[in-house]
């Protein structure tokens, strides 16, 4: 007689075999898709913002002891007594790394939704790839693909992605280090102590990271009433409530306070923390990232409305 073990097995292999061969059929949709978002708000390079190595101009400064002849703007030093050099604006490569939720419960889809949360978390994810390499940074997926530049960056971590028969819940996050980005789109219904304690490396390692919450509109209004069997997703245990609209009010503060917990301890990082309702339009979490990662200094590939 089996045991328990030898029958879970082959069935938790068979699931993610399916898994992945759903997630392959709709990348290539899910590309385009990503690549028409971008579109309608990409801006173009803006650059860092600060003095650095690049082509475009910065700033005039005073020439000091020390600056290479050639740097000295012999037109703008003729204004004046002082001798100038021209400094040009930063544009070194930046790395950031790009994960969303492969686990069961993003499969989930309402009637009042567009899409699935998975979805719209690969739409959101590979969006990002198409802008990040568009301005010559470097993206990664952790446990997929290691940091890699290129003008056709989003389709290679698509292929990526179509071609992965498993991916973990929960990636390691260990080699990820400081000076970079992360971009992590799921639903985070766990517990926020257990979010938190998984992300707890990147902000040991001063990593910067952005949560994307991907939610379902019915998550939020649990429009359930009379007899309602719920199952779960990730283990298959399942609930029968009698009359379910009794379950609301708890279930919306528990909830609310799971979201306002997790955007509370981001925002004690530094990190951001934006919900996107899988109702609505996903460029504006895209515009919102984009915000978010721009903010004090940080990675500034340039996109706007």
């Amino acid at each position: 007689m089996a045991s328990i073990g030898e029958i879970v097995a082959p069935v938790a292999a068979r699931d993610a075999l399916a898994r992945g061969r759903l997630r392959a059929s709709l990348v290539p949709d899910l590309l385009v898709e990503a690549r028409r978002i971008v579109n309608t708000v990409i801006g173009g390079w803006h650059g860092r913002r600060k003095r650095g190595i690049g082509e475009n101009f910065w700033q005039f400064r005073p020439y000091v002891e020390g600056d290479a002849m050639s740097r000295i703007d012999w037109r703008r030093s003729a204004r004046d007594d002082h001798t100038y050099v021209r400094d040009r604006e930063w544009e070194a490569a930046h790395t950031v790394w790009l994960w969303a939720d492969p686990s069961p419960s993003m499969l989930y889809k309402s009637a009042g939704a567009m899409v699935s949360k998975e979805s719209r978390a690969l739409v959101l994810v590979l969006a990002l790839a198409e802008l990040l390499s568009r301005s010559g940074e470097r993206i990664a997926w952790p446990g997929l693909t290691d940091p890699f530049t290129a003008r056709n960056g989003a389709e290679r971590l698509a292929a990526r992605l179509a071609h992965a028969a498993d991916l973990p819940g929960r990636p390691d996050l260990s080699n990820i280090r400081r000076f970079s980005d992360i971009v992590l789109a799921g639903d985070f219904l766990d517990p926020a102590d257990d979010v938190m304690a998984w992300l707890d490396v990147l902000a040991r390692h001063g990593v910067r990271a952005h949560l994307i919450e991907v939610a379902d509109p019915a998550e939020e209004a649990f429009p359930y009433a009379g007899r309602t069997e719920f199952t779960d997703p990730e283990t298959g245990e399942k609930l029968t409530a009698g009359r379910a609209e009794t379950l609301r009010d708890d279930y919306s503060h528990a909830y609310a306070a799971r979201r306002e917990e997790l955007a509370r301890r981001c925002k004690r990082l530094g990190w951001s923390y934006t919900v996107n309702h899988t109702d609505r339009l996903a460029s504006e979490a895209l515009v919102g990232v984009h915000m978010a990662m721009t903010a004090d200094g940080g990675y500034a590939a340039g996109m706007r409305r």
